[in-house]
């Protein structure tokens, strides 16, 4: 089977001028009459630049003005993931191709400007001339400015001979009416004030030394309860009050040693804490624990002349029939 040939390339290829090399790409040069962007050689053959960057550069050159190229909207253009096109955006920053700035409009809003030049190398000059001048500042140019260097790229080169390029300053940002500030609702709960300790009624030596006592004796039973003397100190009548309720040590030790966090950063706040919140009410009297007196009740009647029921201490008749007897007396 013999090997088929494009005759339209084999006539394109016969018809470039000069020798052909022998290897390497070959250039097809047709002249664009629409619908085409001038791209200069200084972008297309960026030494440092990625090839995403620079695909998105020219894609960028392409658009009309007001188009949108944030990453959204590249994301959603491109296969390419937003993380690539965050970083591709980044590089043609860092090298003067483009520029984000944040302005704030009217009511408020906050919206980011893209600037993109085609050349920043002659921004640059343009600047420094206008510094060395006294000429006034240049406008900010709102459409892109298709300016091709002294090499442009051979399949986007137009016949014509471009203007000379303008330099572009940095844009201003849009000034808004001064407004009074916002003052937005809090969302943490307001801080409650903490409860004080508790104290007995009356705190005797005996009441102290035992509280004292048992507050030392906790690292006994959980390491991390080791506390200082002043901590025991402050401690000593919330232990106190405790002990004046009829609480046994047991119970105490119990509740304050039971399910400590780990780690324990501050065991004396954490005592503090609990010596407050689970403080036990005081053991209800004799008196308080008898059962209620139920009040008497009036035992049934049979009423002697109808025989119904009603309630009174002595037998007789009922009130109808003590009415009828009063009215025939």
């Amino acid at each position: 089977m013999d090997t088929q040939h494009d005759n339209a390339l084999t006539h394109a290829l016969a018809a470039i001028p000069g020798p052909v090399p022998p290897s390497g790409v070959l250039h097809v040069v047709i002249p664009h009459t629409s619908r085409f962007t001038v791209v200069g050689n200084h972008l297309a053959q960026h030494a440092e630049l990625s090839l995403v960057a620079i695909g998105i550069a020219v894609y960028i050159q392409s658009l009309p003005a007001g188009t949108e190229v944030g990453i959204k909207a590249l994301t959603a253009r491109f296969p390419e993931g937003e993380v690539k096109i965050a970083r591709a955006l980044r590089e043609l920053e860092a090298h003067g191709y483009l520029r984000r700035t944040r302005v704030r409009l009217t009511k408020g809003r906050v919206a980011t400007r893209t600037v993109f030049c085609n050349q920043p190398g002659a921004v640059l000059r343009g600047v420094a001339g206008a510094v060395r001048s006294t000429a006034p500042a240049p406008t900010l140019v709102r459409e892109h400015i298709h300016v091709p260097q002294p090499e442009p790229v051979a399949v986007a080169v137009p016949t014509a001979v471009p203007e000379e390029p303008r330099p572009v300053p940095e844009p201003v940002p849009v000034r808004e009416a001064a407004h009074p500030p916002v003052r937005l609702p809090s969302r943490t709960a307001p801080t409650q004030p903490r409860r004080p300790l508790p104290h007995p009624q009356a705190l005797t030596p005996e009441l102290r030394q035992a509280a004292s006592a048992l507050l030392a004796d906790l690292r006994r039973h959980a390491e991390e309860l080791v506390l200082s003397e002043e901590a025991v100190e402050e401690l000593v009548p919330g232990v106190a009050a405790w002990l004046e309720r009829d609480a046994t040590t047991d119970a105490i030790r119990r509740a304050l040693t039971a399910d400590l966090p780990k780690p324990l950063r501050h065991p004396a706040r954490l005592l503090r804490h609990r010596l407050t919140a689970l403080l036990p009410p005081p053991l209800p009297g004799v008196h308080d624990l008898a059962a209620p007196r139920r009040a008497p009740v009036t035992p049934f009647q049979t009423c002697d002349g109808c025989e119904r029921a009603f309630r009174s201490h002595d037998p007789g008749h009922c009130r109808d029939c003590r009415a009828q007897y009063w009215e025939a007396a």
